[in-house]
């Protein structure tokens, strides 16, 4: 196992190297607490590039 981390779409789990195939999960993570935090890391910068884009159409 290469120590890679997914976060698995499907069955909205963390899955090694070894699991779903990849068009189905998010990652690679260098961890597994990173893999698990997957779609809050996603939230987060989806806001933030909404924000972006607010400022920007804002000048």
């Amino acid at each position: 196992m290469s120590g890679k981390w997914w976060f698995c779409l499907t069955h909205l789990r963390v899955e090694p190297d070894e699991g779903c195939p990849n068009k189905d999960r998010m990652g690679p993570y260098e961890t597994r607490e990173a893999a698990a935090r997957a779609l809050q890391t996603a939230a987060e910068r989806n806001e933030a590039w909404r924000e972006g884009d607010r400022k920007w159409d804002d000048d």
